[in-house]
């Protein structure tokens, strides 16, 4: 999912956005926090990672002023080891968890997967639709348990469909959360994607629909559909083997 990441440490904030964007997310950068309240004024995010100790507009006046806004957005603070009084107030301005530097790739990665998930309404870590299952802690997916060999954005926009079950989701909202500041992604890439998931998926009766000119939704599953894609995909099958 997408991530904005405000840290002025560049080396911190180059390892960060490496590690994360190899675990498949969408990492948006910046150094001070004039351009964090900027940014999240006018864009969309499912995570802030938030140093405290930015320059031109402090952390917890980012953090003060986004709650304001009455934004859910999940927050993972990073302070100094020493800095206590900062991580009590940025929890008692809204944060959601801190990380005191120096610390582990591994822990932090594990942190930011708690808070997307909840951001998404918590609950079960695996998301059941008819034979289709993903994981949203190990970011992996399965057909009736084999598992489905899909690419980092195909997990990112299978993410969003079972997160919209039902619902239209337009080709722009998938460029904004998809996609980093930057990457030139056309409405043809977007169906690209969408055409490479279906056919991973649609073998088990899952559907993507295409609303034309507005953008896909996930259907919602039905056992008949299911029965009929099985029984085509047997005739299939038989007719090939004569």
């Amino acid at each position: 999912m997408r991530i904005l990441l405000a840290e002025d440490d560049s080396v911190l904030a180059d390892g960060l956005t490496r590690s994360l964007r190899q675990s498949g997310y969408a990492i948006d950068c910046v150094r001070n926090g004039q351009e964090a309240d900027t940014a999240l004024s006018t864009q969309e995010f499912d995570l802030l990672i938030l140093d405290l100790g930015l320059p031109k507009l402090s952390g917890l006046e980012v953090l003060r002023r986004l709650r304001a806004r009455s934004s859910l957005l999940p927050v993972l603070i990073l302070t100094a080891a020493d800095s206590i009084e900062q991580r009590v107030n940025g929890l008692d301005l809204g944060a959601d968890d801190y990380m005191a530097k120096p610390f582990a790739l591994s822990e932090l990665e594990a942190r930011v997967r708690a808070l997307v998930r909840r951001g998404a309404g918590g609950g079960a870590t695996v998301i059941k639709h008819g034979p289709l299952s993903y994981d949203q802690v190990g970011r992996s997916a399965y057909i009736n348990d084999q598992m489905l060999d899909l690419s980092a954005r195909e997990l990112g926009l299978l993410e969003i469909l079972l997160a919209r079950t039902g619902r239209l989701v337009s080709k722009e909202q998938l460029v904004d959360h998809l996609c980093e500041w930057g990457e030139e992604v056309s409405n043809n890439a977007i169906e690209v994607y969408v055409h490479r998931l279906r056919k991973k998926i649609e073998v088990g009766g899952v559907r993507i629909a295409t609303v034309r000119g507005l953008g896909y939704c996930l259907e919602k599953f039905n056992e008949a559909a299911r029965a009929s894609a099985e029984a085509e995909a047997k005739a299939d099958s038989g007719n090939a083997s004569k």
